[in-house]
């Protein structure tokens, strides 16, 4: 077995290559466990715990706190208190609980895409706080005027929100880039109903295939231009419009009015 030292080091060499950086400022901390806890009664899954620092916030706040840490040596470093329970394993591998929880962690970036996703998919999930990097946080968002395919897909029963900036210089060690805070709150009644929803990820899937070159283009070859076009002026939707021009509620007016 190779010695302890070594494993540590390979460990490090993980994070490293997954954009692992540690939350080491105390007003970050409070920020993101502000956004992830509104309710002190709820239960919050910690992706990757690290050293503790959003930990202790988290734990200040809410009943229960179950904390996923791969690592053991830094598992072992993390605050005993009454509300937490640390688990090392992969969060990735985690089954969400029965009943409402929160997620709430500083996520490699490496590995962004994977936790959104495992989120999205978690049926009992009410709420996630997840600092990302900057760009992907203001992507996802529609902070640069464009909005994003998965987003479109699932606004209907998420709503994603920028939350907040976390300056690089909050992180050890330091990336290149600025975290954000990206809110995803599950919608207490789903904008489609669920009957529904197959038809409003077709149009969406459909409209982002880029097929024609343009949106207008690429819905005509499912559902026929004069209604089409009788939708997008509906919506005082330029027909030239590229598709993630098209704000989220604009896709929903023009599923009621195609479907």
């Amino acid at each position: 077995m190779a010695p302890r030292s070594s494993l540590r080091r390979e460990h490090s060499r993980a994070r490293r290559a997954f954009g692992q950086n540690f939350l080491t400022d105390p007003a970050a901390a409070r920020l993101l466990a502000e956004a992830a806890v509104t309710d002190p009664g709820t239960t919050v899954y910690e992706v990757g715990a690290g050293r503790g620092r959003l930990t202790t916030e988290l734990v200040r706040r809410c009943r229960r706190v179950i904390a996923y840490e791969i690592d053991p040596d830094l598992a072992g470093m993390l605050p005993a208190h009454p509300a937490l329970t640390v688990r090392v394993d992969d969060f990735l591998a985690a089954r969400p609980p029965a009943g409402p929880f929160t997620v709430a962690g500083n996520i490699p970036y490496g590995l962004t895409s994977a936790v959104v996703t495992w989120c999205l998919r978690a049926p009992t999930l009410r709420r996630a706080a997840l600092l990302t990097q900057w760009e992907y946080a203001r992507k996802r968002t529609g902070d640069y005027g464009r909005w994003s395919r998965l987003t479109v897909l699932t606004w209907p029963e998420f709503s994603w929100e920028l939350a907040g900036r976390v300056p690089a210089a909050a992180f050890r060690p330091v990336p290149r880039v600025d975290g954000g805070v990206l809110l995803l709150t599950r919608r207490p009644v789903p904008l489609v109903r669920p009957e529904r929803m197959s038809g409003y990820r077709r149009l969406v899937e459909l409209g982002f295939t880029g097929v024609g070159g343009s949106l207008h283009a690429s819905l005509a070859r499912g559902y026929g231009p004069g209604p089409v076009t009788a939708a997008f002026r509906a919506c005082r939707l330029d027909p030239r419009a590229p598709v993630g021009a098209v704000w989220p509620e604009q896709w929903l007016t023009l599923f009621r009015l195609l479907r």
